[in-house]
Protein backbone atom coordinates (compact mmCIF):
# COMPACT_ATOMS: atom_id res chain seq x y z
CA UNK A 1 0.00 0.00 0.00
CA UNK A 2 2.84 2.40 0.83
CA UNK A 3 4.60 1.55 -2.43
CA UNK A 4 1.38 2.16 -4.39
CA UNK A 5 0.82 5.52 -2.68
CA UNK A 6 4.38 6.64 -3.49
CA UNK A 7 4.00 5.36 -7.06
CA UNK A 8 0.78 7.30 -7.67
CA UNK A 9 2.23 10.44 -6.10
CA UNK A 10 5.34 10.10 -8.31
CA UNK A 11 3.11 9.65 -11.36
CA UNK A 12 1.22 12.84 -10.52
CA UNK A 13 4.49 14.71 -10.03
CA UNK A 14 5.76 13.46 -13.40
CA UNK A 15 2.61 14.73 -15.09
CA UNK A 16 3.60 18.22 -13.98
CA UNK A 17 7.10 17.89 -15.45
CA UNK A 18 7.48 20.15 -18.53
CA UNK A 19 10.36 18.03 -19.83
CA UNK A 20 7.98 15.09 -20.09
CA UNK A 21 5.55 16.99 -22.31
CA UNK A 22 8.32 18.47 -24.46
CA UNK A 23 9.72 15.01 -25.21
CA UNK A 24 6.27 13.53 -25.81
CA UNK A 25 5.23 16.29 -28.23
CA UNK A 26 8.53 16.04 -30.08
CA UNK A 27 8.12 12.27 -30.37
CA UNK A 28 4.60 12.67 -31.78
CA UNK A 29 5.90 15.21 -34.30
CA UNK A 30 8.61 12.77 -35.36
CA UNK A 31 6.04 10.04 -35.89
CA UNK A 32 3.83 12.43 -37.88
CA UNK A 33 6.79 13.66 -39.93
CA UNK A 34 7.29 10.14 -41.22
CA UNK A 35 4.33 10.84 -43.53
CA UNK A 36 6.31 13.67 -45.12
CA UNK A 37 9.48 11.60 -45.32
CA UNK A 38 7.51 8.85 -46.98
CA UNK A 39 6.61 11.14 -49.87
CA UNK A 40 10.26 12.06 -50.36
CA UNK A 41 11.47 8.46 -50.44
CA UNK A 42 11.40 6.12 -53.39
CA UNK A 43 9.93 2.75 -52.45
CA UNK A 44 9.82 0.89 -49.12
CA UNK A 45 7.25 3.34 -47.74
CA UNK A 46 5.84 0.92 -45.18
CA UNK A 47 9.25 0.03 -43.81
CA UNK A 48 10.15 3.70 -43.42
CA UNK A 49 6.99 4.38 -41.45
CA UNK A 50 7.65 1.48 -39.11
CA UNK A 51 11.34 2.35 -38.77
CA UNK A 52 10.79 6.03 -37.93
CA UNK A 53 7.77 5.30 -35.75
CA UNK A 54 9.39 2.64 -33.58
CA UNK A 55 12.67 4.55 -33.48
CA UNK A 56 10.87 7.68 -32.21
CA UNK A 57 8.99 5.74 -29.53
CA UNK A 58 12.21 4.07 -28.42
CA UNK A 59 14.55 7.04 -28.22
CA UNK A 60 12.11 9.47 -26.60
CA UNK A 61 10.92 6.89 -24.07
CA UNK A 62 14.53 6.24 -23.12
CA UNK A 63 15.16 9.99 -22.76
CA UNK A 64 12.18 10.23 -20.41
CA UNK A 65 13.46 7.22 -18.45
CA UNK A 66 16.92 8.80 -18.08
CA UNK A 67 16.18 12.46 -17.42
CA UNK A 68 13.14 11.88 -15.22
CA UNK A 69 14.68 8.80 -13.61
CA UNK A 70 17.82 10.56 -12.35
CA UNK A 71 15.64 13.07 -10.54
CA UNK A 72 13.56 10.52 -8.64
CA UNK A 73 15.96 10.57 -5.68
CA UNK A 74 18.11 13.64 -6.39
CA UNK A 75 15.13 16.02 -6.42
CA UNK A 76 14.09 14.82 -2.98
CA UNK A 77 17.64 15.37 -1.72
CA UNK A 78 17.94 18.85 -3.28
CA UNK A 79 14.56 19.95 -1.88
CA UNK A 80 15.47 18.48 1.53
CA UNK A 81 12.21 16.50 1.52
CA UNK A 82 14.22 13.29 1.84
CA UNK A 83 14.65 14.02 5.57
CA UNK A 84 10.89 14.04 6.05
CA UNK A 85 10.48 10.86 4.03
CA UNK A 86 13.13 8.80 5.84
CA UNK A 87 11.76 9.93 9.21
CA UNK A 88 8.34 8.46 8.42
CA UNK A 89 7.45 4.77 8.89
CA UNK A 90 8.35 4.03 5.27
CA UNK A 91 11.22 1.67 4.54
CA UNK A 92 13.80 3.08 2.16
CA UNK A 93 13.35 0.18 -0.24
CA UNK A 94 9.60 0.95 -0.32
CA UNK A 95 10.43 4.55 -1.23
CA UNK A 96 12.66 3.42 -4.11
CA UNK A 97 10.19 0.80 -5.38
CA UNK A 98 7.40 3.38 -5.26
CA UNK A 99 9.46 5.88 -7.25
CA UNK A 100 10.36 3.20 -9.80
CA UNK A 101 6.74 2.07 -10.14
CA UNK A 102 5.57 5.68 -10.55
CA UNK A 103 7.95 6.34 -13.43
CA UNK A 104 7.07 2.97 -14.98
CA UNK A 105 3.40 4.01 -15.01
CA UNK A 106 4.42 7.32 -16.58
CA UNK A 107 6.39 5.50 -19.28
CA UNK A 108 3.50 3.11 -19.90
CA UNK A 109 1.10 6.01 -20.48
CA UNK A 110 3.54 7.88 -22.74
CA UNK A 111 4.40 4.80 -24.79
CA UNK A 112 0.70 3.99 -25.14
CA UNK A 113 0.02 7.51 -26.47
CA UNK A 114 2.93 7.33 -28.94
CA UNK A 115 1.96 3.78 -30.01
CA UNK A 116 -1.64 4.90 -30.61
CA UNK A 117 -0.35 7.77 -32.77
CA UNK A 118 1.80 5.34 -34.76
CA UNK A 119 -1.17 3.02 -35.28
CA UNK A 120 -3.23 5.95 -36.60
CA UNK A 121 -0.45 6.82 -39.07
CA UNK A 122 -0.22 3.19 -40.18
CA UNK A 123 -4.01 2.96 -40.59
CA UNK A 124 -4.10 6.14 -42.70
CA UNK A 125 -1.44 4.68 -45.00
CA UNK A 126 -3.03 1.18 -45.08
CA UNK A 127 0.06 -0.42 -43.58
CA UNK A 128 -0.75 -3.91 -42.24
CA UNK A 129 -0.25 -4.25 -38.50
CA UNK A 130 1.19 -7.54 -37.26
CA UNK A 131 1.43 -8.99 -33.75
CA UNK A 132 5.21 -8.55 -33.68
CA UNK A 133 4.68 -4.76 -33.68
CA UNK A 134 2.95 -4.93 -30.29
CA UNK A 135 5.69 -7.25 -29.00
CA UNK A 136 8.29 -4.69 -30.10
CA UNK A 137 6.45 -1.88 -28.30
CA UNK A 138 6.16 -4.01 -25.16
CA UNK A 139 9.91 -4.67 -25.18
CA UNK A 140 10.56 -0.94 -25.56
CA UNK A 141 8.74 -0.50 -22.25
CA UNK A 142 10.83 -3.28 -20.71
CA UNK A 143 14.03 -1.67 -21.98
CA UNK A 144 12.94 1.63 -20.45
CA UNK A 145 12.32 -0.16 -17.14
CA UNK A 146 15.92 -1.41 -17.22
CA UNK A 147 17.21 2.09 -18.04
CA UNK A 148 15.06 3.57 -15.26
CA UNK A 149 16.48 1.07 -12.79
CA UNK A 150 20.01 2.02 -13.87
CA UNK A 151 19.21 5.73 -13.42
CA UNK A 152 17.67 5.04 -10.02
CA UNK A 153 20.71 3.03 -8.93
CA UNK A 154 23.12 5.78 -10.00
CA UNK A 155 21.07 8.47 -8.27
CA UNK A 156 21.42 6.68 -4.92
CA UNK A 157 25.16 7.34 -4.71
CA UNK A 158 26.08 10.23 -7.01
CA UNK A 159 24.91 13.60 -8.38
CA UNK A 160 22.28 14.12 -11.07
CA UNK A 161 24.90 15.07 -13.68
CA UNK A 162 27.02 11.98 -13.10
CA UNK A 163 23.89 9.83 -12.93
CA UNK A 164 22.87 11.06 -16.39
CA UNK A 165 26.36 10.39 -17.78
CA UNK A 166 26.55 6.88 -16.29
CA UNK A 167 23.03 6.00 -17.46
CA UNK A 168 23.60 7.31 -20.98
CA UNK A 169 26.87 5.40 -21.16
CA UNK A 170 25.13 2.23 -20.00
CA UNK A 171 22.44 2.69 -22.65
CA UNK A 172 24.96 3.22 -25.46
CA UNK A 173 27.23 0.36 -24.39
CA UNK A 174 24.19 -1.83 -23.79
CA UNK A 175 23.41 -1.66 -27.50
CA UNK A 176 27.03 -2.39 -28.43
CA UNK A 177 27.76 -5.38 -26.20
CA UNK A 178 28.43 -7.70 -29.14
CA UNK A 179 30.98 -5.24 -30.51
CA UNK A 180 32.40 -4.81 -27.01
CA UNK A 181 33.10 -8.54 -26.74
CA UNK A 182 34.73 -8.62 -30.18
CA UNK A 183 36.82 -5.58 -29.28
CA UNK A 184 37.96 -7.23 -26.04
CA UNK A 185 39.18 -10.33 -27.85
CA UNK A 186 41.74 -8.20 -29.71
CA UNK A 187 43.26 -6.69 -26.55
CA UNK A 188 45.87 -7.94 -24.09
CA UNK A 189 44.94 -10.29 -21.28
CA UNK A 190 44.41 -7.62 -18.61
CA UNK A 191 42.16 -5.39 -20.70
CA UNK A 192 40.38 -8.44 -22.10
CA UNK A 193 39.37 -9.43 -18.57
CA UNK A 194 38.04 -5.91 -17.90
CA UNK A 195 36.07 -5.77 -21.16
CA UNK A 196 34.71 -9.29 -20.64
CA UNK A 197 33.60 -8.27 -17.14
CA UNK A 198 31.76 -5.27 -18.56
CA UNK A 199 30.19 -7.49 -21.21
CA UNK A 200 28.60 -9.74 -18.60
CA UNK A 201 27.86 -6.98 -16.06
CA UNK A 202 26.14 -4.41 -18.27
CA UNK A 203 22.67 -5.11 -19.69
CA UNK A 204 22.43 -6.35 -23.27
CA UNK A 205 19.80 -3.84 -24.41
CA UNK A 206 19.96 -5.06 -27.99
CA UNK A 207 17.93 -8.07 -26.87
CA UNK A 208 14.91 -5.78 -26.53
CA UNK A 209 15.24 -4.43 -30.07
CA UNK A 210 12.67 -6.05 -32.37
CA UNK A 211 12.57 -3.24 -34.92
CA UNK A 212 14.26 -5.43 -37.54
CA UNK A 213 11.69 -8.16 -36.92
CA UNK A 214 8.83 -5.71 -37.45
CA UNK A 215 10.29 -4.20 -40.63
CA UNK A 216 11.10 -7.58 -42.19
CA UNK A 217 7.95 -9.33 -40.91
CA UNK A 218 9.84 -11.87 -38.79
CA UNK A 219 7.72 -13.29 -35.99
CA UNK A 220 9.15 -13.88 -32.50
CA UNK A 221 8.22 -17.15 -30.81
CA UNK A 222 6.58 -17.19 -27.40
CA UNK A 223 9.59 -19.00 -25.95
CA UNK A 224 12.08 -16.41 -27.20
CA UNK A 225 9.84 -13.58 -26.02
CA UNK A 226 9.49 -15.20 -22.61
CA UNK A 227 13.26 -15.54 -22.24
CA UNK A 228 13.76 -11.87 -23.16
CA UNK A 229 11.12 -10.75 -20.66
CA UNK A 230 12.63 -12.98 -17.95
CA UNK A 231 16.08 -11.54 -18.66
CA UNK A 232 14.80 -7.96 -18.45
CA UNK A 233 12.80 -8.46 -15.25
CA UNK A 234 15.69 -10.31 -13.60
CA UNK A 235 18.06 -7.47 -14.44
CA UNK A 236 15.57 -4.89 -13.14
CA UNK A 237 15.22 -6.85 -9.88
CA UNK A 238 19.01 -7.02 -9.50
CA UNK A 239 19.41 -3.26 -10.07
CA UNK A 240 16.59 -2.35 -7.67
CA UNK A 241 18.00 -4.65 -4.99
CA UNK A 242 21.44 -3.07 -5.41
CA UNK A 243 19.92 0.43 -5.26
CA UNK A 244 18.00 -0.46 -2.09
CA UNK A 245 21.15 -1.76 -0.37
CA UNK A 246 23.13 1.39 -1.25
CA UNK A 247 20.25 3.71 -0.32
CA UNK A 248 19.75 1.92 3.00
CA UNK A 249 23.37 2.63 3.98
CA UNK A 250 23.36 6.27 2.84
CA UNK A 251 23.61 8.87 5.61
CA UNK A 252 21.51 12.03 4.99
CA UNK A 253 22.64 13.92 8.07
Amino acid sequence: MKILSIALNTFRENLRDKLLYNLLVFALLMIGSSLLLMRLTLGEFHRLLLDVGLGSINIFSVLIAIFVGIGLVNKEIEKKTIYTIVSKPVARYEFLLGKFAGLTITLLVNIAIMAASLLVVLAVQDVPVEAVLFKAIGLILLECMVVTAVALLCSTFTSATLSAIFTLATYVIGHLTADLKTFGEKMDEGMRAVVTGLYYLLPNLERFNLKGNVIHHIEVSGTDLGLIVAYGLTYVAFLLMSASLIFQRRDFR
